[in-house]
C-alpha cells in the first residue's frame, strides 16, 4: 500500500526492520521536502515488492553502468516525473538510498545518487565510491555520491 511522504512529522512507517529505522525515515523526507519545495511533487512510495519494475530499472542501469549489486533487500520504492526527468528512488533495509536522475531529452543530465543513513556502513559493493557529508534537520548527517550514466536506460 502506497503513502504520501510527510516530512513535518517523519513516519518510520515501511522502514521498521532497518537498523537505522530513524534516520532512514529522516531521509527519505529530506526527500520529500526537496521535491515538495522544488517541484510542488507529492512524494509518495510504495513497498518495494509492489513496483518490481521500479526496482528492476534501477537495478539494471546499476548492473549495466557499474556492474553493481546491491546486497540489501529494497524496502520502498517510488517513481515519477518532473518537467522532463524521470526520478525512482528505492530505500534498503541497510539505510541506503538509490536515486536515479534521467533526463529524457537527448544531451540531459542523467545521473545515479546514492545517499547513507546516519549511522550506517559504507555497504562493501559502494566501497569504491568518495562520499561527501551534508547535514540534514531531518537526517542528521546524510553521506551522498553519484556517477553519471552514459549509456541508454528507458
Amino acid at each position: 500500500m502506497s503513502h504520501v511522504v510527510d516530512f513535518d512529522t517523519v513516519s518510520t512507517v515501511g522502514l521498521e526492520s532497518s537498523p537505522v529505522t530513524e534516520a532512514l525515515a529522516g531521509l527519505r523526507a529530506n526527500e520529500a521536502r526537496y521535491f515538495r519545495n522544488k517541484y510542488s511533487h507529492v512524494f509518495t512510495v510504495h513497498p518495494a515488492a509492489e513496483v518490481p519494475a521500479t526496482v528492476a530499472w534501477v537495478h539494471g542501469i546499476l548492473a549495466g553502468e557499474r556492474g553493481l549489486v546491491i546486497a540489501s533487500p529494497p524496502l520502498e520504492a517510488t517513481e515519477f516525473q518532473v518537467e522532463n526527468i524521470r526520478m525512482a528512488y528505492v530505500f534498503y533495509e541497510s539505510g541506503l538510498s538509490i536515486n536515479v536522475m534521467y533526463t529524457l531529452d537527448d544531451g540531459g543530465k542523467r545521473a545515479v545518487g546514492f545517499k547513507l543513513s546516519d549511522g550506517m556502513e559504507i555497504p562493501p559493493e559502494l566501497g569504491t565510491f568518495k562520499f561527501a557529508r551534508q547535514k540534514s534537520k531531518l537526517a542528521g548527517t546524510i553521506r551522498g555520491s553519484f556517477f553519471v550514466i552514459k549509456q541508454e536506460h528507458l
